[in-house]
């Protein structure tokens, strides 16, 4: 049986079951661009919008101290990349978003980015950075501690400079030196990152046990 166009009652059921097929593989390429990532019960947005330029969520992993969880980090860029320095070097807004998963004292918080800023960093781009160094150092020193389930984000927007954020809310005026956000990054980007397998994970890397060594 045809109807007044030609098509048979099978070619017409063929071609609806093509067009949700269609729509389906549209649906699951749309969300895998913006696949939410979960870690120790944490969960990062695939996308992230800041000052109207949407980035992408780079990569996400845990810090480890030993055998203890200690943070989770997520790092969003305009571009996804997996290199290190091209990370650092890219251009337009960033993001570094961490939430704790134990108890941190908040003043050792402070000086380990302190630390890991500073071990990252030539002596010139540590010296320009310092003020938002200092910033940093005393936002945390603050805090008697960071409990499991806070959180923090570090937000660049070029023209306006790098916005603290703790619990969702900003804290303070931004700091305006861009290399201060660079050194930032460092602290998991760097030649001497805080964790090897972490800085992996930022970057979207997947390595064998054996290359872990």
């Amino acid at each position: 049986m045809r109807d007044a166009a030609g098509f048979s009652l099978r070619s017409r059921r063929a071609l609806g079951l093509s067009a949700l097929a269609g729509l389906f593989l549209f649906a699951m390429g749309g969300s895998a661009q913006a696949q939410t990532v979960e870690l120790a019960g944490v969960k990062y947005e695939g996308q992230a919008d800041i000052g109207g330029q949407k980035l992408q969520l780079n990569g996400a992993g845990i810090r480890y101290k030993a055998v203890f969880k200690v943070y989770t980090a997520g790092l969003y860029l305009a571009e996804k990349t997996s290199n290190a320095e091209a990370a650092l070097a890219a251009p337009g807004a960033k993001r570094i978003h961490l939430v704790m998963l134990r108890e941190v004292d908040g003043n050792e918080l402070g000086k380990l980015f302190t630390k890991g800023m500073e071990q990252n960093a030539s002596r010139e781009e540590f010296g320009k950075a310092i003020n938002g160094v200092l910033r940093v150092a005393e936002i945390f020193s603050t805090r008697k501690s960071l409990t499991s389930g806070e959180y923090f984000w570090i937000d660049y927007l070029p023209g306006t400079g790098s916005t603290v954020f703790l619990n969702g809310k900003p804290i303070g005026a931004p700091i305006k030196e861009p290399e201060f956000f660079s050194a930032l990054l460092r602290i998991w980007l760097g030649k001497s990152p805080a964790d090897d397998q972490l800085k992996d994970a930022l970057l979207g890397v997947k390595r064998s046990l054996r290359e872990r060594g």
